[in-house]
């Protein structure tokens, strides 16, 4: 997972809700396979975003609650944290321009 941050049921409240920085997070499994499609990109975003964002995942398998309190039915989900609240939201592969675009506008 290379700069990408794992979130889990335990830490998602501290690491994403109290976050100071905008946060996108992946909603995933790894029996997924547009899910591992998209992993590389994030993977990138993560590496070229820097501290300026925090970019994780949230495996769905390990982390039921999270996903369920979001209403997450399909993945991959994305989506962008701010101030704790979610300011967008994509389902499905998506172009990197595309998710680069939404977190930008959340800085």
């Amino acid at each position: 997972m290379g700069n990408l941050l794992e979130f889990t049921d335990d830490n998602f409240v501290d690491e994403v809700l109290h976050s100071e920085a905008p946060v996108l997070v992946d909603f995933w499994a790894p029996w997924c396979g547009p899910c591992r499609m998209i992993a590389p990109v994030l993977d990138e975003m993560a590496a070229e975003n820097g501290d300026g964002v925090k970019i994780g995942k949230v495996n769905i398998d390990n982390s039921p609650n999270t996903a369920a309190g979001y209403g997450v039915s399909s993945i991959p989900t994305l989506l962008i944290f701010k101030d704790g609240e979610v300011v967008d939201r994509f389902v499905g592969v998506q172009p990197k321009e595309r998710i680069q675009e939404a977190l930008d506008a959340a800085k």
